[in-house]
């Protein structure tokens, strides 16, 4: 961080966003704060842009009766405008509430009333609609401005708004009432409201956390910091804007550091956007590396012979010797002459497609990754590291040091935070960044937060001797079989979910006699597989369904029964019985959370008969299942599901 900026978003009066980009604008005015792509053409916005686009919608907000404590819902992709909206609430005295761009009506009307949401700013046509039908339930809703105005022509409500017209009515506004809204950034404070993001709601309904501009505009710094982040880095923001890690990326360290984002076109261009981009800094759950890592597999599946031998052979090399040499261990010279070599034929390239050649920092979080996948990138030479966090904690609780990272953990407490591990192994933490409350839920406030300000996680974790966290898994998924071996399910899903072949896993085994899997295939992968083993299928229920396609799925699961056994804990968890889900697990049909957690209690009842053929002895089920298409049609699927026993590996006595 360069020692003018150091110094500014240091100081005690820079405590809010919307003087953090006063500051910027008045310090560092045609420094590029923002880009988007818009057909095919990178758009810029310098921080003086940004600032006369932020004030102009807030003027606009005011203009149409935006009040000190409202909430303002952004709905849509990540889009300059959406990013302004929050701030722009924020200058007026108000609260962001992003939601979910995926998420159906149903899911947004709970949101909308519980947060009382009387403003909302959306991207485009098809959220507009969806607010529409939310309104009907939510009368409170009074004001929906769009920013993109294609198809919207013949709609004609009086609460309708272009983005364009309230900023026009907001530079009228801020000229009728010069220095109004300089006087309410002025008037803010750290300890204010700063945004409210809704939890995924894994176990129940999503809780809204209220958290300060201290928690986010704090913790931002200190994790800055921490990696030596500055103005200069460009990073793609293309994750959920209601997601917490997009706001402590995309906007707290972004309003601290005074660094550029960068929206990519769509959702489809994000991999052709990086590569044009090149960002410096990167973060991605674990199922985007996997997702990329699935991609990159295909291709060379295709490769000619001579591709897929060069990179066999230098990705062998890279496994042997490249987290070192990312890490400046001494590697002999005949190594680092191979590693160089790989670099020029097979690495570079590789990052390149990827677009990570300029990474200089990446992290991922949000669930554990498999160690394969994680020393996979870093052998590459790319510098990805693990956090682990919650939106409680505005993301960081723990974070990888340079020249610490190891797969098998999550890193030492982040920069003030502390770490302790209760008597039942549960993580605790308090931190700057430790959230106000549950928005109108007292009760679970104070079930999550003590008096004291430690929050209970409900991960179960230990430290080892190196002072770094290890999770296990959340803590109350974490249970016994019925001879007493411990049965961590995640753990066990993001081995399997190593396997190109395994978009989706969930397994069980709490107080049974062995642990059991239900798996999704990844249709891209595997129908890639197929169609070069000429198999033919119509589509999921029917590949998921073939027998060869369970051969390749079981020997995924035989080479993670073979791996748990050098795990003195986990040894005793090996796969025993798995089947191939008929259709996709689905946020839509509310299996997943829109982060693509597994809500467990609902896989649980929705498929109980399933559970229950995996331990009677059963070779197939039957099954009938309603679900939910793309455009929101409902459809039946019909199947018989085969059932597989695995090979399991004894464990050595030694071992045991």
């Amino acid at each position: 961080m360069s020692a003018n900026l150091e110094a500014a978003s240091g100081s005690p009066q820079l405590d809010t966003f919307p003087k953090l980009l006063l500051e910027h604008a008045r310090t560092r005015a045609d420094r590029p704060a923002i880009r988007e792509k818009d057909f095919g053409i990178w758009q810029t916005s310098t921080w003086s842009q940004v600032r006369d686009e932020v004030m102009a919608l807030a003027g606009g907000l005011a203009a149409l009766g935006f009040q000190p404590g409202d909430k303002l819902a952004i709905v849509g992709d990540n889009r300059p405008q959406l990013y302004w909206a929050m701030v722009a609430a924020q200058v007026v005295g108000g609260i962001p509430v992003p939601v979910y761009q995926d998420s159906v009506a149903d899911e947004m009307q709970y949101i909308f009333d519980h947060a009382s949401i009387r403003f909302a700013v959306v991207e485009n046509q098809e959220q507009v609609d969806k607010m529409l039908e939310v309104q009907q339930a939510c009368p409170a809703l009074e004001h929906i401005i769009y920013e993109e105005t294609r198809g919207l022509s013949d709609y004609d409500q009086p609460f309708l708004h272009s983005y364009v017209d309230v900023q026009q009515q907001g530079r009228d506004w801020n000229r009728d009432h010069a220095g109004e809204l300089e006087q309410r950034i002025t008037a803010g404070q750290g300890s204010d409201l700063g945004i409210m993001l809704y939890t995924s709601g894994t176990t129940g309904r999503p809780k809204g956390v209220e958290l300060s501009f201290d928690n986010l505009v704090i913790t931002a710094r200190n994790t800055a910091e921490f990696d030596h982040l500055t103005a200069d880095e460009d990073m793609v923001s293309y994750l959920p804007m209601a997601w917490v890690g997009d706001c402590i990326f995309s906007v707290a360290q972004a309003y601290v550091c005074g660094f550029c984002i960068n929206c990519p076109e769509s959702s489809d261009t994000v991999l052709t956007d990086m590569r044009e981009i090149g960002p410096t800094y990167f973060f991605a759950p674990p199922p985007v590396f996997e997702n990329l890592l699935t991609t990159v597999t295909i291709r060379i599946e295709d490769a000619g012979w001579i591709k897929q031998w060069l990179y066999r052979h230098f990705m062998g090399v890279a496994r042997r010797v490249g987290v070192q040499i990312l890490d400046g261990e001494q590697v002999g010279l005949g190594d680092r002459l191979q590693y160089f070599l790989g670099e020029l034929f097979i690495y570079g390239p590789l990052k390149n497609v990827l677009g990570f050649s300029k990474v200089r920092v990446a992290y991922t979080a949000g669930e554990a990754i498999g160690p394969e996948i994680f020393d996979f990138y870093r052998g590459l030479g790319m510098n990805i590291k693990q956090l682990y966090g919650q939106t409680e904690a505005a993301v960081f609780i723990t974070m990888h040091p340079d020249g610490q990272v190891k797969p098998d953990t999550v890193g030492v407490p982040a920069p003030g935070v502390e770490v302790e591990i209760a008597d039942n192994g549960e993580v605790l933490y308090r931190s700057p960044g430790v959230f106000i409350r549950y928005h109108k839920n007292d009760e679970a406030t104070a079930e999550t937060k003590t008096a004291e300000g430690w929050v209970h996680t409900g991960d179960a974790g230990y430290f080892g001797d190196d002072g770094h966290l290890r999770i296990i898994d959340r803590a109350k998924d974490v249970g016994k079989l019925n001879d007493g071996s411990m049965f961590a399910p995640k753990y066990l899903e993001n081995k399997l979910k190593f396997f190109p072949q395994i978009k989706e896993v969930v397994t069980f085994g709490h107080e049974r006699d062995s642990v059991t899997a239900f798996i999704n295939i990844d249709l891209e992968a595997v129908g890639n597989w197929a169609e070069r083993q000429g198999l033919a299928y119509s589509g999921y229920t029917d590949l998921a369904g073939q027998q060869v396609v369970y051969d390749v799925i079981q020997k995924c699961i035989e080479k993670v029964n073979v791996d748990l056994t050098s795990d003195p804990h986990l040894s005793g968890s090996q796969i025993h019985r798995f089947l191939i889900l008929h259709k996709e697990l689905d946020a839509d049909d509310g299996e997943l959370t829109r982060t693509r957690k597994v809500r467990r209690r609902i896989i649980a009842e929705r498929y109980g008969d399933l559970i229950e053929a995996l331990y009677d002895g059963r070779d197939q089920v039957h099954v009938e299942a309603e679900v939910t298409f793309e455009d929101g049609r409902k459809g039946k699927i019909v199947a018989d599901l085969a059932i597989r026993d695995t090979k399991t590996t004894q464990v050595p006595a030694a071992a045991a």
